[in-house]
């Protein structure tokens, strides 16, 4: 599989997004400049989490109006796999490839901690190598990770079958108690139309390796890879 990691200025997850990929595919991703015009030929394209252009103006907004963006939503509408964590998950809002946004945390402050979430199904690209209700334990570390649509746009993602994970607890359940950002229905992360396009807020890429307290993040990745094999 061959893949591509988009880098912007201010982004901090790239190296952890190169070793997530490159440990399920066994190749090393390329890494794109935000300002390149010309995207290589890959299967897949990771947007990570950080801090783009340093959260100015809107958290996302200036990495979607980036060059390389064009070219990475022309690759999507394609049908490439796309995966954006964290900041990747609120360009992609900001470049319409995935509906709604993503706005302050309810509590008005960064949330950096180890969260379940919950595996809405297995029947997709990103999480065949879960089980259907699986509870995963990843960390998350946002600002403006509080995930918001209109009720049209929610009752489409849920009769659609979009919603690929939410916030839970360790047993599974889904209340407001276990929504640490305010999202609502406790997304945390969908998917696009034709289901290529995945936005998380939390960092399956930082769960990975035994050593950072866990692995439960490597079936997504795995998932990708096997979807394109």
């Amino acid at each position: 599989m061959k893949s591509a990691v988009i880098l912007f200025p201010g982004t901090n997850r790239e190296n952890d997004a190169i070793a997530a990929l490159e440990q399920a595919s066994g190749v090393k991703p390329q890494l794109v400049w935000h300002g390149e015009t010309d995207l290589p030929k890959v299967d897949m394209i990771m947007v990570p989490g950080g801090f783009s252009y340093g959260d100015y103006l809107r958290c996302g907004a200036m990495g979607a109006n980036s060059p390389i963006m064009r070219e990475v939503a022309k690759a999507a509408n394609a049908g490439v796999t796309v995966f954006g964590v964290c900041n990747g998950f609120q360009i992609l809002t900001e470049t319409g490839l995935l509906p709604g946004a993503l706005m302050h945390n309810a509590s008005l402050k960064f949330i950096c901690k180890r969260t379940q979430l919950k595996v809405e199904s297995n029947a997709t690209n990103f999480t065949s190598a879960y089980e259907t209700g699986q509870v995963i334990t990843v960390p998350v570390a946002h600002n403006e990770g509080n995930y918001f649509a209109d009720t049209d746009t929610l009752d489409r993602l849920e009769g659609e079958g979009r919603v690929a994970f939410r916030y839970c607890d360790e047993d599974g359940v889904v209340s407001d108690a276990t929504c640490l950002n305010g999202s609502q229905r406790n997304i945390a992360g969908i998917l696009n139309e034709k289901g290529n396009v995945l936005g998380m807020m939390p960092h399956p890429e930082n769960a990975i390796d035994p050593l950072h307290g866990g692995v439960e993040g490597s079936p997504l990745f795995t998932s990708i890879v096997n979807s394109l094999s």
